[in-house]
């Protein structure tokens, strides 16, 4: 990727230093982008109301809640209630949820999210968001990952 003449060599480490500085300065946040207590909240009222719509078999709601990129990958109410019910059990019918940390990231905040699913196993699910035109935010993604052995 870097090409550097040997005379040139000094020049070309400090270029490639400088860039992975500024890669790691961005993937961490400047905090200028973090969100503040209204987005907050307004983040974490998404997902609760999600998650209350999975909870009373409501897929028009819960669908109204993803973002336009999900909606389009999905289609429908319903085919995106059978993805959540078949991939996303823990998330579909929890035992517990405990909101965590709300993380800034280049693409969009990310919220975590705790579940202690139907089986008795934690997970921690990322949610990511996305502010709308109108201002409004959906969620964009949710991925999820191990749980922290201090959390199961």
């Amino acid at each position: 990727m870097f090409q550097c003449a040997a005379r040139g060599y000094r020049i070309c480490i400090r270029s490639a230093l400088l860039c992975l500085w500024a890669f790691c300065a961005a993937a961490q946040g400047s905090g200028n982008n973090t969100p503040g207590a209204t987005d907050q909240a307004a983040i974490r009222h998404v997902i609760e109301s999600q998650l209350a719509a999975f909870a009373r078999d409501d897929g028009v709601a819960a669908f109204a809640y993803a973002s336009p990129g999900i909606q389009a990958k999905f289609g429908t109410a319903d085919a995106f209630m059978e993805m959540v019910r078949t991939a996303y059990p823990s998330v579909y019918r929890p035992q517990t949820t405990e909101f965590r940390d709300l993380v800034a990231m280049p693409d969009g905040p990310v919220q975590k999210v705790l579940f202690v699913g139907p089986d008795g196993r934690a997970v921690l699910a990322l949610y990511s968001m996305e502010r709308e035109a109108d201002g409004t935010w959906r969620i964009s993604g949710c991925a999820l990952a191990e749980a922290p052995a201090e959390s199961a």
